[in-house]
């Protein structure tokens, strides 16, 4: 995966990272892991609210 940000941000989580002992791509698959969850929540709830509605019109 390639992504594209600022150098001084790529720079403050680099040093972040590093001051906890991180390899930044460990914090990166934990935050898409996290987005993912509460992305897919949202996505599976929104989906069995609409399936429920229409079970409710028929």
């Amino acid at each position: 995966m390639h992504i594209s940000i600022a150098d001084d941000t790529k720079k403050r989580f680099h040093a972040a990272c590093a001051i906890r002992g991180l390899k930044m791509s460990q914090v990166i698959t934990e935050l898409i892991e996290q987005w993912l969850l509460a992305n897919e929540a949202y996505s599976s709830g929104a989906r069995s609210n609409r399936v429920a509605e229409d079970k409710i019109a028929r």
